[in-house]
């Protein structure tokens, strides 16, 4: 059965009986300027002052202009989809936003993203990939996994 034209799907999809529970399935650093936070507003409908205005977002405690939690949560969803090749393996995906990803200026933000397999269930074909995702170091996504239906 090939996929929707509409969809693609890597050749070299991953094969479940490939993957070893703690096996690094895929590694990236995603970068994020201000000029992409306010793209993301507009596309999104979210135009917190936090996400573009440095005086707001101070005055609230906030350390600076803050990247949206939902563009830092799809962001991190790409490498798991990249990595399965397939948009709709992608069955499952959740995690808990634990830090804010502060975005200078001028500069960028830089996202370190490490996905590795956490458990593996043959019955129903699937891996749950566990994300470990940091800035400087510092954790600001938790319990972040997404169960990937593989063929």
């Amino acid at each position: 059965m090939s996929a929707p034209a509409d969809r693609p799907v890597l050749a070299d999809r991953p094969v479940l009986a490939d993957l070893a529970v703690g096996q690094e399935v895929a590694r990236r650093t995603i970068t994020v300027d201000r000029a992409r936070l306010v793209r993301y507003a507009g596309a999104s409908g979210d135009f917190n002052p936090i996400h573009w205005n440095e005086r707001v977002a101070t005055s609230v405690g906030l350390p600076g202009v803050i990247a949206h939690g939902m563009w830092t949560m799809g962001a991190v969803a790409a490498v798991v989809v990249d990595w399965a090749g397939d948009p709709g393996a992608v069955v499952d995906y959740q995690t808990r936003f634990t830090r804010p990803v502060p975005v200078p200026d001028p500069g960028e933000a830089s996202v370190d993203v490490v996905a590795v397999v956490g458990a593996l269930d043959t019955d129903a074909r699937t891996a749950r990939i566990d994300l470990t995702v940091s800035v400087e170091g510092a954790r600001v996504l938790g319990k972040a996994h997404a169960v990937v239906r593989l063929g």
